[in-house]
């Protein structure tokens, strides 16, 4: 069985990799460790994207989440408490570096057994997959092994989605399709081979290697927060409607996300 190993930054102080842009690494760690930003980070960490992780159909797979060795203990305790449970989970402290070359090493260096291919997924900590993602990471790499074998990586991409807004009233979201995004993308790359899933800009990763395309069913839920980073600047509004009952279910079966588990974290303000 291949190894899955899936990376997760929350609010790494990183050199570089963020579009919100800071004079100093001082100011990018205040704003990272804003008490009002980490609230909002974790009540998504904790209702959106831990409980999918949760879930998996396929539960063999390596969680490594990076964080600043700056973190508040309150914080990093809380990031304990939150995780205990899930032996897939690696919480590792880092000093800021460059985002894409820490990141790198920092993929190497999970990896177990270097003559076996390895399967790499990137994950945010505001998003969802489905429950079944491993799975079906895994499976695409079976399926596809005479191509695998022909290149030093090949990726998998399931695009079709959700973005979704979370809050007090519950879940707002619209269907999307968009290719490459950065939660249901996952690569396996060659046996003895240094390549990472940091080596590529994920919309850009199809100028660099075969991307085998799904059309499943929705795959990942983006949520659309008051801090994402991408969205700090000027973007085009997307519009999202409240889910219906019949959604709200589906989003507990697709992506283990209760809209009464959200609702009542939000309402804590």
């Amino acid at each position: 069985m291949l190894q899955a190993i899936g990376l997760c930054r929350f609010s790494y102080p990183a050199l570089g990799g963020f579009q919100v842009e800071h004079e100093t690494i001082e100011e990018r760690i205040a704003y990272l460790y804003e008490e009002k930003r980490l609230e909002e980070r974790f009540q998504l960490f904790e209702t959106v994207a831990l409980p999918c992780l949760k879930a998996q159909t396929d539960p063999n797979f390596d969680l490594i989440i990076v964080v600043g060795n700056q973190f508040p203990k309150q914080h990093m305790d809380r990031m304990h408490d939150i995780t205990a449970g899930m032996p897939q989970v690696q919480i590792q402290e880092h000093e800021p570096a460059k985002q894409r070359e820490r990141m790198k090493d920092i993929m190497r260096a999970a990896r177990r057994d270097k003559s076996k291919p390895v399967l790499h997924f990137r994950y945010d900590d505001d998003d969802a997959v489905a429950i079944d993602l491993v799975e079906k990471l895994r499976e695409a790499a079976e399926d596809t092994e005479g191509l695998c074998d022909k290149h030093r990586a090949v990726a998998f991409d399931w695009h079709k989605g959700y973005v979704a807004e979370f809050g007090a009233d519950g879940i707002a979201a619209v269907e999307m399709d968009r290719l490459h995004y950065v939660a249901s993308l996952g690569v396996r790359i060659q046996a003895n081979d240094g390549l990472t899933i940091m080596n590529f800009a994920h919309e850009k990763i199809n100028k660099f290697m075969p991307v085998v395309s799904y059309p499943d069913e929705q795959m990942w839920v983006r949520s659309h927060n008051g801090f994402n980073d991408s969205r700090q600047k000027k973007v085009k509004p997307v519009s999202v409607t409240p889910l219906t009952g019949e959604q709200e279910l589906e989003f507990v079966n697709r992506f283990a996300i209760n809209a009464d588990v959200i609702r009542e974290t939000f309402s804590k303000g």
